[in-house]
């Protein structure tokens, strides 16, 4: 059985593109921007696309568990735990310039 961790986000739909990086938000939650609208849950299946091209893993791997029709998501990611946590810190500390100019 692999390991699990879980993920707090913050989604931005209807973004310009997608991203993944930064975060948001005390305590600070990974931003993932996408595309799709906050509709018949579009935004969720390209946010959980994002997040596995981001983390490397199939997007099976992520289940939503908290927030399925909010902004704000807890997800359980499975794999390698130390695997997925070099990756979680790695894309939280990629803000863009827009979010460091914010702070």
């Amino acid at each position: 059985m692999a390991d699990q961790l879980l993920i707090e986000i913050r989604v931005r739909p209807n973004a310009s593109r997608n991203k993944v990086g930064g975060t948001v938000g005390d305590p600070p939650r990974l931003v993932v921007a996408v595309q799709a609208p906050a509709v018949d849950g579009k935004a969720n299946e390209a946010v959980v696309k994002e997040l596995a091209k981001a983390f490397d893993i199939r997007a099976r791997d992520f289940t939503i568990v908290f927030g399925e029709l909010g902004r704000d998501k807890r997800l359980l990611v499975s794999g390698d735990l130390n695997q997925l946590k070099m990756k979680y810190e790695e894309l939280q500390q990629t803000a863009t310039l827009q979010q460091r100019l914010d702070l």
